[in-house]
């Protein structure tokens, strides 16, 4: 007799062979799967390796997608033109499977990660769970001027809020919820005006293992190697982390590695040679994958100064290296690293950010047993929050409470919320 619990995931991208959200929806499914019976609602981009073949133990229902590349790819993973194709089709699926007399235990849309997408499986009498969701975040005002470069559309995500207070498709999709889950606690304050049953936390994304191999201070010698990983765009900081680094000369034997691509990677060039820092800083632009994991090997301390940042997935991989991180107390990193594994810094102006940075940065290269700790710290935080295994483990046990008993999570939810907020 199969026990396993019948879940119905709709996942409109969901691919690992892609980067970032379609990866980690892959990876929740195949995760799943292993605990699960998993039916999988998703939409199949052109020229991709089969999402069947990608998942071979789960029932797969794919639509095509419609997803612009080119110029036009950014434009495209933002808006997301395929969703309320996948959205009507979905909802008519799901319509005529229970109709037919299938059934589902419970119904978990794992995307989209943004809080700007009504939910197909609304209303359809199963416990349903919706999240990780994340985003919506506003850009602090001191930084504004400068984030006027950035594309015409990615501005579009200040209706969020607006929709959030007043979009009755999208407040009836969280307040219809069993669960709500969201990357870190700001997404609770998001969605404050509508009445959700519980609130759980968990980053949609996550690491396969942590490395044994902690950082000591005696590992690389008296040179202080910092990395930072990421998109090169004004919101991701590493302007300011650019500009911390002209209040460091006194500080001997200390570099930065920066990886990653964007829009604002000639500026950051420009005002690292305005401040005569080329000696100290290498741009490495969009390298392999495996010269990535390198530099994370390498380094000993990861700065990642983003002020409107979501969730933070190379946060994780950092912490996965017992990389101490310094971040901002902004989104997602604010939430994941704790006292233990890094040093959060306040996001109120580029003058502060900068200088911020610029004394964390000081007190790791000047206090090796602080690295020490903090190394240990970051493996720990890692193993919590971002390890898949235990991330899977969690989402099934949370299945099995709102199906065996919804009434008593509903109860709980204000414990449960209290306990979140302060993990």
């Amino acid at each position: 007799m199969n026990d396993k619990m019948r879940v119905l995931i709709l996942a409109p991208g969901c691919d690992g062979t892609d980067v970032g959200e379609s990866w980690s929806c892959c990876q929740w499914v195949r995760g799943l799967a292993e605990h699960c019976d998993v039916t999988l609602l998703t939409m199949q981009r052109p020229g991709r390796a089969p999402i069947a073949e990608q998942l071979p133990g789960v029932r797969v229902v794919a639509w095509n997608d419609i997803h612009w590349g080119g110029r036009l790819e950014r434009f495209s993973s933002m808006l997301k033109p395929g969703y309320f194709r996948f959205y009507r089709q979905a909802r008519r699926w799901i319509r005529t499977a229970l109709k037919q007399g299938q059934q589902f235990d419970v119904m978990h849309q794992l995307g989209p990660l943004a809080l700007r997408y009504p939910c197909p499986a609304v209303g359809f009498g199963v416990p349903l769970i919706i999240g990780p969701l994340a985003g919506s975040l506003e850009t602090p005002p001191a930084f504004r001027a400068e984030c006027g470069s950035a594309p015409w559309f990615t501005h579009l995500r200040n209706l969020d809020q607006l929709r959030l207070r007043f979009d009755p498709w999208l407040r009836k999709t969280y307040a219809s919820a069993d669960v709500v889950i969201g990357v870190a606690p700001y997404v609770k304050e998001l969605l404050r005006g509508i009445p959700i049953a519980r609130f759980e936390v968990a980053a949609e994304t996550g690491v396969h293992e942590v490395s044994p191999t902690i950082r000591l201070p005696e590992m690389h010698g008296p040179e202080l190697r910092l990395l930072y990983v990421g998109r090169v765009i004004r919101t991701k900081g590493l302007r300011d982390l650019v500009q911390a680094m002209s209040l460091l000369a006194d500080v001997p034997h200390l570099t930065l590695d920066a990886v990653g691509m964007g829009e604002d990677l000639t500026a950051c060039r420009d005002l690292a040679t305005k401040l005569q820092l080329e000696h100290r800083i290498r741009f490495h632009g969009r390298i392999p994958r495996s010269e990535v994991e390198g530099l994370y090997e390498q380094s000993d301390v990861f700065v990642f100064p983003s002020f409107r940042e979501p969730s933070g997935n190379v946060v994780f991989e950092a912490l996965s290296h017992g990389l101490p991180v310094i971040t901002t107390d902004c989104g997602g990193p604010g939430y994941v690293v704790n006292d233990e594994s890094g040093i959060r810094v306040p996001a109120d102006t580029p003058v502060q950010l900068a200088q911020d940075l610029a004394t964390a940065i000081r007190r790791l290269a000047a206090d090796s047993d602080l690295r020490d700790q903090m190394s240990h710290g970051a493996a720990k935080r890692a193993r919590k929050l971002a390890l898949w295994s235990n991330k899977i483990n969690k989402m099934v046990d949370l299945y099995r409470k709102v199906t065996e008993c919804p009434q008593a999570v509903a109860s709980e939810a204000m414990h449960v919320q209290e306990c979140s907020a302060n993990v």
